[in-house]
């Protein structure tokens, strides 16, 4: 029997994820939508042929007796009341980052989902379910290049528009890396400081770009992430760690090498969603059938925090130019992995 789920938020990840959820993954139907567009929530319903109900009222969408579970892909600064509200009601919701706009939301959704008393939310992390970042991990966690050193990190993106600001490198960008990197060491961070090389002729005035974050974890690995999102050739990450008898990289996509006129080359991509296909793929799999089966497994609320809690410490970083403590709090037991 599918699950009914319900999809607040139906712009460029909301209508990626209902085109996979009709068009590629099992298990699940969309039958309600919601947009702060009621005419795009309506054209969507047309788009994917869907048997759907157009909410005009989120939160009529959560209570509906018919959705069975929630995917929140809206505006950021929607996610921790509408994530609240499908808790209130006892629903499983998967949440694209953020989950909060801040720490203190997390918590509050943390909270929320302890006196619930089981696991009810699933955060969009979706690197933790890259077939690359497991090689690397599974690299890490074979012992083959000794302890984790260092580790240098880039996210690029093309070009960003008007509308992107300093802070959202943090929060909208590097927050990725704020997960991926604590999933990837098993290894929280303590501290975070941000420097500015020369700025880019390609950043728009009121953007500083690129930016150098750097982070320290409570096993001492240091850590560098170059968040450069006027790259222009393509949308590149990259990871490289240093061990203490070798190297380990992130592997590239896979392109074929083109050798031609001349010249050896291959293809870069350009889109962040291509980039990671199969891992979005995979985590919305994981969501449908933990909600149908065992329980949920994937990135949890209290991932949402801590990522959320290293990017305020980077968002104050950004001005205060100091490095900034970073003080985690012990993970409570309710969300030891299983």
């Amino acid at each position: 029997m599918n699950l009914q789920i319900g999809v607040i938020g139906t712009g460029a990840i909301g209508q990626d994820h209902i085109r996979r959820l009709t068009q590629t993954l099992s298990g699940a139907k969309v039958i309600a939508v919601n947009d702060i567009n009621p005419q795009r929530a309506h054209d969507t319903i047309s788009t994917y042929q869907l048997d759907a109900t157009a909410h005009e009222d989120p939160h009529a969408l959560i209570t509906d007796p018919r959705v069975q579970a929630v995917l929140v892909t809206s505006w950021g600064p929607t996610h921790e009341a509408f994530v609240l509200a499908a808790i209130a009601q006892g629903k499983p919701v998967f949440c694209e980052k953020p989950l909060a706009e801040t720490a203190a939301g997390c918590m509050r959704i943390v909270n929320a989902e302890q006196s619930a008393g089981r696991r009810l939310v699933q955060v969009g992390f979706m690197r933790q379910y890259d077939k690359g970042y497991n090689a690397l991990r599974n690299t890490l966690r074979g012992g083959e290049i000794g302890d984790a050193l260092m580790l240098h990190c880039a996210h690029r993106n093309p070009s960003v528009g008007e509308a992107y600001t300093t802070p959202m490198a943090i929060v909208d960008t590097l927050i990725h890396e704020l997960d991926v990197l604590r999933w990837l060491l098993d290894d929280d961070y303590i501290s975070a400081q941000v420097v500015y090389p020369r700025k880019s002729r390609h950043a728009h005035s009121g953007l500083a770009d690129p930016q150098i974050v750097l982070l320290e974890t409570t096993r001492g690995a240091r850590i560098d992430v170059e968040v450069f999102v006027n790259c222009q050739y393509g949308y590149d990450i990259q990871c490289t760690v240093v061990g203490e008898s070798g190297t380990a990289s992130l592997p590239e996509p896979a392109s074929v090498l083109l050798r031609s006129n001349a010249r050896s080359s291959k293809h870069i991509l350009t889109d962040w969603k291509e980039r990671f296909i199969d891992a979005y793929d995979i985590e919305l799999q994981d969501f449908i059938n933990g909600v149908q089966g065992r329980g949920l497994n994937g990135p949890t609320a209290w991932d949402g925090y801590a990522a959320a809690l290293a990017a305020d410490a980077c968002v104050l970083a950004q001005t205060s130019g100091k490095v900034e403590p970073i003080a985690m709090p012990p993970r409570p037991a309710f969300y030891t992995p299983r």
